[in-house]
């Protein structure tokens, strides 16, 4: 009864689907259009185009197999001996080695994740956050004073070289003066 009323309930949200698809309109013969009727004709259609075409016969199997060969359970049906697998683990026997006693290592250590510094992480995450930005600020006016200082510098260079070229001129003028006066001897 139950099963019933599933396809009865199914069935008249089907209609009320094709209606709100189609509408009013009809077929040739004068009934509402369904879409069921209409994808069984399509996927009749489809069918016989495909049965005729060696290819896509083909192109079926293949995908057949293919869904076969993707299925999860497909690798149970696969069954490897076990003088097989034995050979497996004894040739990954050094990584194995290997991996455990890193593993080991890790639980050895776990007491130390497990460490109130390691879990209050995220709380120094936002303080170190806070301080990159400021560190990222400090740098940029850092940079500027890097700037105006070399700006001051070369306008400090020029001047001693200005003032250093016009006391040459005056040492230069005042040794004239002091020849042609003769309170210094030519030299």
């Amino acid at each position: 009864m139950d099963k019933k009323v599933d396809a009865d309930n199914l069935d008249i949200r089907l209609q009320a689907l094709e209606s709100q698809i189609y509408g009013d309109r009809r077929n040739t013969s004068g009934k509402p259009v369904k879409c069921a009727e209409s994808l069984v004709r399509i996927q009749a259609g489809l069918t016989n185009t495909a049965n005729k075409r060696e290819r896509v016969k083909i192109l079926h199997k293949k995908i057949e197999d293919l869904m076969k060969y993707l299925d999860p359970q497909f690798t149970d049906h696969i069954s490897v001996p076990d003088a097989m697998k034995l050979e497996f683990i004894l040739a990954e026997e050094d990584f194995l080695l290997s991996q455990a006693a890193l593993l080991e290592q890790v639980s050895n250590l776990q007491p130390l994740l497990d460490s109130t510094y390691i879990r209050d992480v995220p709380e120094h995450a936002t303080k170190l956050q806070r301080l990159s930005q400021i560190h990222i600020k400090e740098q940029d006016q850092t940079e500027a004073q890097s700037l105006e200082v070399k700006k001051l510098f070369e306008e400090y260079n020029k001047m001693m070289f200005l003032l250093s070229k016009q006391f040459t001129q005056w040492d230069e003028t005042l040794r004239k003066l002091e020849e042609a006066k003769g309170i210094r001897p030519v030299e």
